[in-house]
């Protein structure tokens, strides 16, 4: 027979087993972040004249990359979402 204690204490167990484990899109979002985040204070810096603006046209260059990185990423994402909405149920 199940009680409430047995029940609730597998659902403990069960809910540790099935978390979701960290996946590496967190971190990618926080450099993502990161490198605009540079790339403003860079651009700040070279317009009131006390940065360099070889550090701006880097910082610029890396946040283009990191865009089109972004960009690239969501495309796979949209695509597979879209693959699982046509397989058949």
């Amino acid at each position: 027979m199940i009680t409430a204690n047995t029940a609730v204490s597998a659902y403990h167990l069960a809910r540790d087993a099935a978390a979701p484990q960290q996946s590496g899109g967190a971190q990618l979002a926080r450099q993502f972040e990161a490198a605009m985040a540079s790339t403003d204070s860079a651009a700040i810096a070279a317009m009131s004249g006390t940065g360099d603006t070889h550090v701006l046209v880097q910082s610029i260059a890396e946040a283009q990359l990191a865009l089109e990185a972004a960009v690239a990423i969501r495309d796979k994402v949209v695509e597979a979402y879209q693959e699982i909405l046509r397989m058949p149920v």
